[in-house]
Order: C-alpha cells, then sequence, then structure tokens
C-alpha cells in the first residue's frame, strides 16, 4: 500500500502531448497494447504481450510474445505488482532493440484510476515507463460503490451505438472512468480509465478511434 500510494503522487491526470489535444490525432503514429494471459491452472507461467501498431491504419508494426514466470502472488488490488515488472521489461527490450518504434501511448488490459487505491495496473505501467497509459477492462470492477446493478445494466441498454457513454461516478462524487459501447454489434461496453498522462476524454476518443471490433485493436491484437 506505501509503494502504491508513493507512485500514486506522480501520476499524471491530463494530456501532455501535442496529438491529444488535436481532434485527428495528428501527430500519433504508434499505439502499443499490452497484455498477459495465464495458462488455466498454472498461475506461475503467463504469456507477456506487447504489440506495437501505426496509427491510425492499425497495422502491425512490432510484436513481443513471450512466457515469462511470475513470482508475486495475486492479491486483489495489487495486480500490478504481479504484472507490470515484465510488462516494463518488455517495453525496455523495444526501447533498446527497434527505439524508433516506441509507442506514444500504452492500451493496458486493465483498469488505471479505476481501482480500490486509485492506482491500477495501467496507472502503474504508466508511471514506471512514463508513456501516456489507458486502462481498458471488458468488466466493470466494483470499487467506490460501483455495481453491476440493474441501474447499471439499464445505462449500458441505453447506449445504442458505437461512441455512446457514461460515466463512472463513485460514492464519493469522483469520476472514475467511463462506460463506452466501442462497437456496433456489440452490446457489452469497455470500461475505460486514466492511466497516466491522458484526460479522460482523450483516453475515451483513442480507444474508440482503435477500435474495429469490441476490443480496441492494440490490445485485441
Amino acid at each position: 500500500r506505501r509503494e502504491q500510494a508513493r507512485l500514486k503522487g506522480s501520476v499524471v491526470e491530463e494530456d501532455t502531448e501535442q496529438w491529444q489535444k488535436d481532434p485527428h490525432f495528428t501527430g500519433l503514429e504508434r499505439v502499443g497494447g499490452v497484455d498477459l494471459s495465464y495458462i488455466k491452472g498454472d498461475e506461475s507461467r503467463a504469456c507477456a504481450s506487447l504489440v506495437v501498431l501505426s496509427f491510425p491504419a492499425l497495422e502491425v508494426l512490432y510484436q513481443d510474445c513471450r512466457m515469462v514466470a511470475v513470482s508475486a502472488p495475486y492479491v486483489a488490488g495489487f495486480l500490478a505488482f504481479r504484472e507490470v515488472p515484465v510488462l516494463v521489461e518488455a517495453v525496455q527490450r523495444l526501447q533498446q532493440e527497434e527505439p524508433q518504434l516506441q509507442p506514444q501511448v500504452l492500451l493496458v488490459d486493465g483498469n488505471g484510476l479505476l481501482h480500490p487505491r486509485g492506482f491500477g495496473t495501467a496507472c502503474h505501467l504508466g508511471v514506471l515507463t512514463d508513456l501516456p497509459c489507458i486502462g481498458v477492462a471488458k468488466n466493470l470492477l466494483h470499487v467506490d460503490g460501483l455495481v453491476r446493478d440493474e441501474l447499471h445494466r439499464e445505462q449500458v441498454r441505453a447506449l445504442q451505438r458505437s461512441g455512446d457513454t457514461f460515466p463512472l461516478t463513485g460514492t464519493s462524487g469522483k469520476v472514475l472512468g467511463m462506460v463506452l459501447r466501442s462497437y456496433n454489434n456489440s452490446s457489452k461496453p469497455l470500461y475505460v480509465s486514466v492511466g497516466h498522462r491522458v484526460s479522460l476524454g482523450t483516453a475515451v476518443r483513442l480507444v474508440r478511434a482503435c477500435c474495429r471490433f469490441r476490443v480496441p485493436e492494440p490490445i485485441r491484437q
């Protein structure tokens, strides 16, 4: 908790890059996606993936997928301590081997500020790599009074078309993220939250711009 609180002090919740302020993201050329996948029944090994896509064409420029040993146990609310070290290594490998392909933003399969202590995997990875990061989750994390109750399901049903959103406001009154219908043909939304060096509005616009299907292409790849 102390380490999380210390690192959380470095999170920047606003746009820091010129391309973020442009309605068409002019200047954005490379978008990265990261994810860790586990083998069923084996919690000690995982496949760590980093993929970099061109923007706006969304063509794969770089991919690094490798089996890694995961040493830290899974503890709810502290997933980043288990996953972020190997993702940081993947980013560092890319910076050393193909520096010209470094992503200008990372989409993380997980949460950012939408977290019990406001410091999810996307924040953790963003602070340690100093790259703009966005959390993109497929399920709602129940924090700060947010629950998948009938009201929530009703709000989700009201998202009629791709690009429709509603804010996730906790009982604290803070907006922790945005629910986004990312794809016309999928009624299941995405839960987008700020990781680091990006505003929530920009994060939602970019995730939508990266979607050919429900899951944004950098993470889907």
